[in-house]
């Protein structure tokens, strides 16, 4: 298995949350390959900053996804900056 954890900076946090539920979820969530996701930010600090990191069964699903991924930020740059996607390798889980 392996991880995409993808880091963000949030500029608009109901824009992104409305976005992130109508697309990024349903589109990841149904990835060849997918396993399970969580995404997740900070709160109560002055910059919001999400995480995510997406499970998949193969380090070429994770690096589509994370192509994927990488297309939707572009598109919603006054609402995110997307400051990093990786792939990793799963290594334990419980």
């Amino acid at each position: 298995m392996h991880a995409l954890v993808v880091r963000v900076t949030i500029h608009n946090a109901d824009r992104t949350r409305e976005v992130l539920n109508s697309q990024v979820v349903p589109q990841v969530s149904g990835a060849p390959g997918f396993k399970t996701g969580y995404w997740t930010w900070t709160t109560g600090g002055v910059e919001t900053n999400g995480l995510s990191m997406i499970i998949f069964e193969s380090e070429e699903n994770a690096r589509a996804a994370g192509d994927r991924i990488s297309a939707i930020a572009a598109d919603a740059r006054d609402d995110v900056t997307l400051d990093g996607v990786e792939v990793r390798e799963v290594v334990a889980s419980a």
